[in-house]
């Protein structure tokens, strides 16, 4: 029977990349000449393998960073590859799984906090009293929007280790939406944009999806940063 350790590593590697289908169907001929492998001491297939399954574990693990002893997942891993006895029962590493989304939420927490009182103190943050804080990296001169409005703009939202979760500049369109219809932070932001500026927002958790979180990336207690032109605001 699988247990919660097996369990959790194969959605790890499902929400990775060593989906047979997702591999490229050849090695381009200059990346084969670049011996990149070779040069770091990777010579044999098994420590190429080997290396790329750390790879794809680490990146998707990443999320848990400061939540969990590195050396003691490795050394998890090894006695488990080697049939040695569990030094957990199956009912303390399940308790752990239950006691996962807390110590993640508190963990965002935690460094959104302190992200969020280092970011406050730079060069041109202004902070309301709601707690956003902004900082003027383009000024324009139009009109300011209302809440009532709707606006069309390019923006680009980050994590604070900068991970990319949602970007209209990326896409190449510009977004248009109901200014009340948005998180908070946002709603409250726009408003203070005149329409050609460009402003960055960091927006504390609870100004944006809170406790909840939003999707795969964004998980609970996060802060955001976006960076956001006003391009138009449009007739009802």
């Amino acid at each position: 029977m699988k247990n919660a350790i097996f369990t959790f590593l194969v959605t790890v590697f499902a929400a990775g990349n060593l989906m047979a289908q997702d591999a490229p169907a050849a090695v381009a001929p200059e990346a084969k000449e670049a011996g990149i492998a070779e040069k770091n001491g990777l010579k044999t297939d098994a420590q190429k393998l080997g290396y790329a399954i750390g790879q794809d574990i680490g990146r998707n693990v990443s999320r848990f960073k400061g939540l969990m002893d590195v050396d003691t997942m490795i050394s998890s891993i090894k006695d488990a590859m080697a049939g040695k006895e569990e030094k957990m029962t199956q009912a303390e590493i399940s308790e752990v799984f239950v006691k996962l989304p807390a110590l993640i939420a508190e963990g965002n927490k935690t460094k959104g906090d302190a992200f969020l009182a280092e970011n406050k103190k730079k060069e041109g943050v202004v902070v309301t009293d709601s707690g956003l804080q902004y900082e003027v990296i383009k000024a324009g001169d139009g009109a300011k929007p209302k809440a009532t409005d709707s606006v069309t703009v390019h923006y680009h939202g980050t994590l604070i280790d900068g991970t990319v979760f949602d970007s209209s500049f990326d896409r190449g369109t510009p977004t248009t939406f109901p200014l009340n219809g948005v998180i908070s932070g946002w709603t409250e932001g726009v408003q203070l944009m005149p329409v050609g500026s460009k402003y960055r927002f960091t927006i504390p958790f609870s100004l944006a999806y809170g406790e909840r979180g939003s999707g795969q990336t964004i998980g609970p207690n996060s802060t955001l940063i976006f960076d956001v032109e006003l391009i138009k605001i449009n007739n009802p």
